[in-house]
């Protein structure tokens, strides 16, 4: 048995130092699944806060056979895509920072390059605008493939659904966020066309 097993099995019991130990381990974590979800901090650090309030309130429900993680992570993700379906956002953010100071995409510290940060600021806020436009459960099975590296298993296990569905949805996903990103793309060349003054 690991120290996060005996965590677990201690906060079970009733040890509320365990269950603190739990959440200093896992709250970074959940908040980072719940800000890409929610896409503002403060709403983030709201459903944290309710992710673990849920995961001690239900704590004798949790299987030692599945990854506390993965058990963890599924109960702040359904609940973000609760939190979605109720009120649309209208943003989902990864150009800021979170505590730890990660983005979406981290640049090289060797070779600054303005003109590639500038892209990769927009190009991040690109990726943020479409997401916003996918179903709650997609955007859930998106992040959590490949900003979590979760397998199509794991997703499943998470979201409630059949390897298949999640399969099905990743694919439906992909399609819809390549689908907007042509779009924009040939929508943004015809406005730098009518901005380009003939050649002489």
């Amino acid at each position: 048995m690991n120290e996060e097993q005996a965590w677990v099995q201690e906060a079970q019991q009733g040890s509320d130092e365990a269950f603190t130990k739990l959440v200093e381990t896992y709250q970074t974590p959940v908040f980072n699944l719940c800000y890409r979800m929610l896409g503002e901090p403060e709403l983030a650090e709201d459903a944290a806060q309710e992710t673990f309030l849920r995961a001690y309130q239900h704590l004798h429900r949790y299987d030692q056979k599945r990854p506390f993680a993965t058990w963890l992570l599924s109960i702040a993700a359904h609940y973000c895509i609760d939190k979605l379906r109720r009120r649309k956002f209208s943003m989902f953010s990864m150009d800021q920072e979170d505590e730890e100071g990660n983005t979406f995409e981290i640049a090289d510290p060797d070779s600054p390059n303005p003109e590639m940060e500038s892209m990769k600021g927009q190009t991040r806020a690109r990726v943020q605008s479409m997401l916003k436009d996918l179903d709650a459960t997609d955007r859930a099975a998106i992040i959590m493939r490949y900003w979590y590296d979760y397998s199509e298993i794991e997703i499943a296990e998470s979201l409630r659904l059949t390897v298949s569905a999640v399969k099905s949805r990743l694919h439906r996903a992909r399609k819809e966020l390549a689908g907007m990103w042509q779009e924009e793309e040939t929508r943004s060349h015809a406005e730098r066309r009518v901005y380009e003054s003939p050649a002489f």
